[in-house]
């Protein structure tokens, strides 16, 4: 059975696959593929030899047991390695150090990893441009501070929350593509026992670019950079958790998460329905960020290479890929299976009786040559009497004297359409990241 190198991952987030790619087992078989692409670029096996090599095996126990003697990890292994290919087992390792094993084994996991998590960040954006497009004339009330400000629509909303999944999704995949990189460089990083042209083939053999100058190890920046663009990801649905979770508030309850019929919201009152999916989103995004700050701290090695880096890569670097591979799948399922109230989104814009119009009324003062600062006193007293009394803005701009006779078109004024006129080409912008499906024609 593999145990997670990670033991700070619980199989509460974990994929199936993920833990597999992260187990001892795959940590260990990685590395094991670096020893026979190595041995397969030397000079001096045969292919008898090579046959050997190939099929040599290993268990994590015999590992294990073998580094309660060696007290190293990588020594344990090549030490297992090398006697299950019997006498041909004298070519593997030869003229490497354990960076050269270890770097290259990580890439390769990470890459791995990438084949799994980055189409969910792809199928986010997807979700997130669908739901835009269908909600896209949906009216809501926008807020800045948290208090109502215009109207807007909901579609508006998820197209902004699309197109920043669209940034994280490229940050992504950029960010684990740069981190598919390996070095085979000897000691201190000079070829003392190889040479750079077997660096370049093994590496190629593994399907890795090089890191240019490596001393003894692939520089941890790359890692960092990583452990920042899922941190970004991370931060970026924790934004979109944080905007459900306040529409599910009993006083707002404009959108509400997924509930199944047999699911319990509270051990005790059996009315309630918490938005824990976003929460737990938020919460985890807590995770990498402190993850990504962990992986700022492991850029400082000591001269050519210490292993301060190691122990602190063990965890964070499964943490943060099955951490974000969970939220992303938690995301994907609130936004298809979000239900959104448009009739109390509707009836939410009239909390205010209309007050959310003054800078309509604003601009129309203006307009009659009014001074700005004269007609924006008026309208603030009549807005907060709106407010205070529940009393429609537009009832009293009728009776109040500084307005009644300006001639103010209150029909027009008071159309919620103004605000969102242009929300059909806001949305229509999600065709550059994710185009629209196209609509099947009739046959004639």
């Amino acid at each position: 059975m593999c145990r997670i190198i990670a033991f700070a991952v619980i199989p509460r987030y974990t994929r199936t696959e993920l833990a597999a790619i992260w187990s001892d087992y795959a940590h260990f078989d990685a590395m094991r593929e670096v020893e026979v692409a190595a041995c397969e670029e030397l000079e001096g096996p045969s292919e008898e030899d090579l046959e050997a090599i190939r099929e040599a095996t290993f268990t994590v126990q015999a590992i294990e047991e073998r580094e309660r003697v060696t007290d190293h990890d990588t020594a344990a292994f090549v030490d297992v390695l090398a006697a299950s290919a019997g006498p041909a087992g004298r070519w593997i390792h030869l003229g490497l150090t354990s960076s050269d094993v270890l770097d290259p084994g990580l890439a390769l996991q990470l890459r791995r990893v990438a084949e799994v998590v980055l189409p969910d960040a792809r199928r986010l954006v997807e979700a997130l441009a669908a739901k835009a497009r269908e909600q896209a004339h949906t009216l809501c009330v926008g807020r800045t501070h948290g208090i109502h400000a215009e109207p807007t629509t909901f579609g508006i909303k998820l197209a902004g929350f699309a197109f920043e999944a669209d940034r994280n999704a490229g940050r992504l995949e950029r960010a684990f593509a740069q981190a598919a990189v390996g070095a085979i460089s000897g000691a201190v990083g000079t070829y003392s026992a190889t040479s750079p042209d077997f660096e370049e083939r093994v590496l190629a053999r593994l399907g890795l670019e090089r890191e240019p100058v490596s001393t003894q190890v692939v520089a941890r920046d790359r890692q960092a950079e990583l452990l920042q663009a899922i941190a970004l990801a991370g931060a970026g649905l924790e934004r979109f958790a944080t905007e459900l979770r306040h529409l599910a508030r009993t006083e707002v309850g404009e959108v509400s998460e997924p509930f199944s019929a047999s699911q319990k919201g509270s051990s005790a009152m059996p009315h309630k329905r918490n938005p824990i999916k976003s929460e737990q989103i938020a919460g985890l995004a807590r995770v990498l960020r402190a993850n990504a700050q962990a992986a700022l701290e492991n850029i400082a090695l000591w001269h050519e290479r210490d292993i301060s880096h190691s122990s602190v890569e063990r965890v964070i670097l499964p943490d943060s890929t099955i951490l974000l591979d969970h939220v992303q799948r938690r995301a994907l399922a609130l936004v298809e299976g979000m239900v959104v109230n448009a009739e109390r989104m509707r009836a939410n814009l009239e909390l205010t009786h209309g007050a959310l119009f003054s800078q309509r009324v604003l601009l129309a003062l203006v307009r009659t040559g009014m001074m700005r600062d004269d007609a924006y006193r008026i309208v603030q007293r009549l807005a907060a009497q709106a407010i205070d009394e529940g009393r429609p803005l537009r009832a009293l701009l009728a009776e109040d004297p500084a307005t009644a006779g300006a001639g103010l078109d209150l029909e027009e004024i008071f159309d919620y359409a103004y605000f969102v006129r242009y929300a059909d080409e806001i949305v229509a912008r999600l065709d550059a990241i994710a185009p629209a499906p196209a609509i099947a024609m009739p046959d004639r």
